[in-house]
């Protein structure tokens, strides 16, 4: 099996792409090793010494490493790791187990949060996955939208920019009740 990785705009994550499915559809986000019971892979991965978060796309890995390790000693764990996984056939997630997303809407607001999420499904999400990452719908309310950054994006030094230029902007000129846009953790 080869596996290709990326580099991402945030220099602490690398995306790994294995040449098949990890989630299909979906994805799974883990902050630390405490969170990741639903997922052997993401298990496995904290399992190695200096992996600090892990993000599950629908055809990548995106791993984040601690300040402690480098790139040259963590990525041949990594690769071994994911390698084993996929070659045994492991889950990378346990069927029963799936994310609870709240959303903050008010009902009167569902037109307005349709048109917002096709536009985060159709045009940012694609291009916020090719670097590793995910943006997913928080809730909306007096016109801010608020939207929580995963993967390669949480903690990336140009996030906030790329919500407020890029996805912000792009929010207001197709939704005018949309007004601003706010990052929200988890």
């Amino acid at each position: 099996m080869f596996i290709e990785t990326e580099d991402t705009p945030n220099p602490a994550t690398l995306k790994f792409l294995p040449g098949r499915d990890v989630m299909g559809t979906g994805t799974a986000d883990f902050t630390d090793a405490s969170v990741a019971a639903r997922s052997p892979l993401a298990q496995r991965l904290f399992g190695e010494p200096g992996v600090a978060r892990v993000f599950l796309g629908g055809d990548f890995v995106a791993v984040t490493k601690t300040d402690d390790v480098a790139w040259s000693e963590l990525k041949p764990a990594v690769l071994s790791a994911l390698v084993d996984h996929f070659v045994a056939g492991h889950p990378v997630v346990l069927a029963d187990a799936e994310d609870e997303v709240s959303e903050d809407v008010l009902p009167e607001d569902r037109e307005v949060v349709d048109q917002i999420k096709e536009l985060l499904d159709t045009r940012v999400r694609p291009a916020v996955a090719g670097d590793g990452g995910d943006i997913v719908f928080r809730g909306y309310r007096d016109g801010i939208v608020r939207l929580h950054m995963q993967g390669a994006c949480s903690g990336c030094p140009s996030s906030r920019a790329t919500l407020k230029h890029g996805v912000e902007n792009m929010l207001r000129h197709y939704v005018p009740e949309v007004v601003a846009v706010e990052q929200v953790e988890a």
